[in-house]
């Protein structure tokens, strides 16, 4: 996941809006959103998976926990012997003790649907920091770095709260927010020591790569409303994937209702429809 849009409490209306691109690399086998166990007795999880190493990007899980990931462009700290970094979100969403590993340079956003509470970590980081209330970017730097892209998203992301009527009108707007393809001008990129010309093919929102190999694979959106009387949530959890040439291939979609709660064999279904 390289690029998540968090509202949390900005719309009273929508306290939980997610809107986030996942780009990797095409060659890199990948399961679109479903339900699914990393260990036969854990929790259920929904989200994506990566097939590779079995971890995900972005995620759900029963308990009520919210997790995403992005990586951090810093290739003087690449590794070699690196960790997969998505087996970090599997150990949020099921309630284990992250271990310590050599990942890659990561930004790991966590969230408690029950608590309300919100963090981000960085490899960095000797603790996690607090997600206050409000609008967050977060892409491959640090959360909220005005990177060109992180800025656009952050101002559509604004718009689109101030101007949606209903979920649909939001989702709509969230999708087209999400398929933003302009590059940013040269005068600001960011020099992360990969190179001006890498620098300007990863500037947009969308990211599609004039070679196919590598872009933006898919793009998930998160919508919740909550019943504080309850304190439950009604969350639409909605997940686009994107052929190499950035066309849409699939959207996948969920509704879960009263959440969270245990989920077994009647786990809401989820919905797909090609595109």
């Amino acid at each position: 996941m390289c690029l998540i849009g968090l509202a949390l409490d900005a719309d009273p209306r929508f306290p939980l809006v997610v809107a986030a691109n996942r780009d990797e690399f095409f060659a890199r086998p990948t399961a679109a959103l479903d339900w699914w166990r990393a260990t036969a007795d854990g929790p259920w999880l929904l989200g994506g998976r990566d097939l590779t190493a079995g971890g995900t990007w972005l995620g759900l899980s029963q308990n009520g926990r919210v997790g995403m990931l992005t990586n951090v462009r810093d290739p003087a700290r690449q590794r070699a012997d690196a960790v997969s970094r998505g087996g970090l979100v599997t150990a949020w969403l099921e309630g284990c003790d992250m271990r310590v590993a050599p990942y890659n340079p990561y930004n790991l956003v966590g969230g408690d649907l029950h608590s309300g509470r919100w963090w981000v970590r960085s490899d960095r980081d000797s603790a996690p920091m607090a997600i206050t209330p409000g609008l967050h970017v977060l892409s491959n730097a640090a959360l909220n770095t005005p990177w060109p892209k992180a800025r656009r998203l952050n101002t559509a992301l604004a718009h689109a709260l101030d101007a949606a009527r209903g979920v649909q009108d939001l989702e709509l707007a969230l999708w087209d927010l999400l398929g933003d393809r302009s590059s940013a001008v040269d005068e600001e990129l960011p020099d992360t020591g990969v190179g001006r010309d890498l620098e300007r093919m990863l500037s947009p929102v969308f990211i599609a790569a004039p070679d196919g190999r590598y872009g933006t694979r898919c793009s998930t959106l998160i919508i919740g409303q909550r019943d504080e009387r309850a304190a439950r949530w009604r969350l639409r959890v909605v997940e686009r994937t994107h052929d190499r040439g950035g066309r849409p291939l699939e959207q996948r979609s969920v509704a879960l209702e009263d959440w969270p709660h245990h989920v077994g064999d009647d786990r809401p279904a989820v919905s797909v429809l090609a595109l």
